[in-house]
């Protein structure tokens, strides 16, 4: 069992490690979106998500944004406020 999940966090980290984001996809200025507006677009991502199918305006991730922090709000509003971990985590039965 534990060589399972050690070969598993072992896969992770190496495919993790090359992840990178492009310096154009990040912005220093003070309008660009930040936490809260990540907050917004993570939790509106599945109606964004729809429409982008339809219209090529509708994006479902602002680039460039402010970096970590509108990464961290875009992570917490798909899985917080939009449901992600608490309908996962409901029984069935």
């Amino acid at each position: 069992m534990f060589q399972r999940i050690a070969i598993a966090v072992g896969l992770a980290l190496l495919l993790s490690a090359c992840a990178s984001q492009i310096d154009a996809g990040v912005s220093a200025e003070p309008a660009a979106p930040g936490f809260w507006w990540g907050l917004l677009h993570g939790f509106i991502f599945p109606w964004a998500w729809i429409g982008s199918l339809f219209s090529d305006d509708i994006a479902v991730y602002a680039v460039p944004n402010s970096g970590g922090w509108y990464d961290f709000g875009f992570f917490l509003g798909i899985t917080v406020l939009g449901g992600g971990s608490f309908f996962g985590s409901k029984s069935r039965g």
